[in-house]
């Protein structure tokens, strides 16, 4: 028998809300899960460890970006599942896996469809599942947080975007498996799990979630006209082939920069710093995933 713990952002809305999930969930079977409530994503993961603690095996995590984040962190190498209420702005990891945005189909994803098991990237000792970012898209996630995502969604990242956009250039070094891979000048370092970012834009097109492999990204451009050309690329998917960007991969990565800089996982904004250690966990995490037509 399957047991049933939800971690859930109070602040988040998805559908009829916390209200109409605790039905949803009493018409499928489960009308008493392990309910843990939290008001900030940094509360999340000390839920869901306890989750894994009192032995579910099924943990529904209701929230944006940053709470998925921070579960995934916590319950890597663990023995449960993760099934994703997608409740947040930009729900990257669910867009990436499939999981619809729809309230009823998710829980039903969680209970019903496939299970796969997916590797996990760490950037300075913390876990992500999709992307973490140095630089640019740090500066737009940061931005893009509180209030003015709140109001205006994804719109949001458009604004903070075309700000981010007058950035300087750092002074940058980066190894690959113990190999220098790229020194010079660059706006934005971009490591990869999955390939979508927000808004659909595909930053890494061959990237595999269960490779053993991270996806390691670098763009030069250095003002405004730079950032729409490489933004075109990206739109088209084809961002490997621009002067501006170039791409690589491989299971652990050096980055030093001349000056402290903004990073974000999963979206997720944190403290600026100048160096940083990125490497992979193979099969780290289980995720529930829409079961395809064939199963």
């Amino acid at each position: 028998m399957t047991s049933v713990a939800v971690v859930a952002h109070k602040n988040k809305t998805l559908g009829g809300g916390l209200v109409e999930l605790r039905q949803v969930l009493a018409d499928r079977g489960f009308p008493d899960p392990l309910w843990y409530e939290v008001a900030k994503s940094r509360d999340a993961p000390a839920r869901a460890r306890q989750a894994v603690a009192d032995g579910v095996d099924l943990l529904f995590v209701w929230g944006g970006d940053g709470t998925i984040q921070r579960c995934v962190d916590a319950v890597a190498g663990k023995t449960v599942s993760l099934a994703i209420l997608p409740a947040g702005t930009a729900n990257l990891l669910a867009n990436n896996l499939g999981v619809p945005i729809d309230l009823n189909a998710a829980v039903d994803v969680g209970l019903y469809g496939g299970r796969r098991r997916l590797d996990v990237g760490v950037l300075n000792g913390e876990r992500f599942a999709v992307m973490a970012g140095v630089g640019f898209d740090a500066i737009m996630m940061r931005d893009a947080d509180g209030d003015l995502k709140g109001h205006f969604g994804r719109l949001a990242y458009v604004w903070t975007g075309v700000r981010a956009t007058h950035m300087t250039s750092r002074k940058v070094r980066i190894e690959i498996d113990g190999e220098q891979w790229f020194k010079g000048k660059a706006s934005c370092v971009l490591l990869g799990q999955m390939g979508t970012l927000a808004a659909g834009i595909v930053a890494f097109p061959d990237a595999q979630p269960d490779d053993g492999l991270l996806e390691v990204g670098v763009v030069t451009a250095d003002n405004a006209l730079q950032w729409a050309r490489v933004l075109s690329r990206l739109v088209i998917e084809d961002a490997k082939h621009s002067p501006l960007t170039q791409m690589g991969r491989g299971r652990k990565v050096d980055i030093k920069l001349d000056r402290p800089t903004t990073y974000e996982l999963d979206g997720g904004a944190r403290k600026a710093k100048k160096k940083f250690r990125a490497s992979v966990e193979p099969g780290a995490i289980t995720v529930c995933v829409p079961k395809k037509e064939n199963e």
